[in-house]
């Protein structure tokens, strides 16, 4: 009786190594997409709190501009923290009945909507302009937050011409 032998081909196993390998190309590219999806939640939080800081950097200039517009009215309502309008719109917000403290903000106001603007509170800079006709005040507005779990602060800056 005659035996028949198989010649032994030299692809076997090529296949599993093709599986393996593309397996790893599929892994790569699934880790690529969850690190892609991750980047653009942080992009969405920030854009949140940035465009929160320019609402509220717009309402405080609104405010300026609603009001006595004088340079002397605006240096003791708004440049300073011991200004009323300034606790107003930084923590006491525009209910009476239940204001807000420096320690507990209301709704609304830049400590309660922005994280980590208690550490780091808002500024307002008025300075006189020079070489305008009508006399007016630059008004330097400067939002502070820190994003839960980073260590940079961030911050927003409005410029704006208040007066005349």
């Amino acid at each position: 009786m005659k035996r028949h032998y198989r010649a032994i081909s030299s692809q076997s196993g090529v296949m599993l190594i093709e599986a393996l390998i593309a397996i790893l190309i599929f892994s790569v590219g699934v880790l690529g997409i969850i690190g892609l999806q991750a980047s653009a939640a942080k992009a969405s939080v920030d854009a949140q709190f940035r465009s929160e800081a320019a609402l509220l950097a717009n309402e405080l200039i609104g405010r300026m501009w609603a009001g006595d517009r004088t340079q002397a009215t605006l240096q003791a309502n708004y440049a300073s923290a011991a200004g009323a309008m300034y606790q107003q719109w930084a923590w006491v917000g525009a209910n009476p009945s239940s204001p807000g403290t420096q320690a507990a903000p209301a709704a609304g106001t830049v400590l309660a909507t922005l994280p980590g603007a208690r550490v780091n509170p808002p500024t307002v800079v008025i300075a006189a302009s020079a070489g305008t006709a009508v006399p007016s005040s630059q008004v330097t507005i400067t939002i502070f937050w820190q994003v839960p779990g980073e260590a940079a602060v961030h911050n927003y800056v409005a410029v704006a011409q208040v007066g005349g």
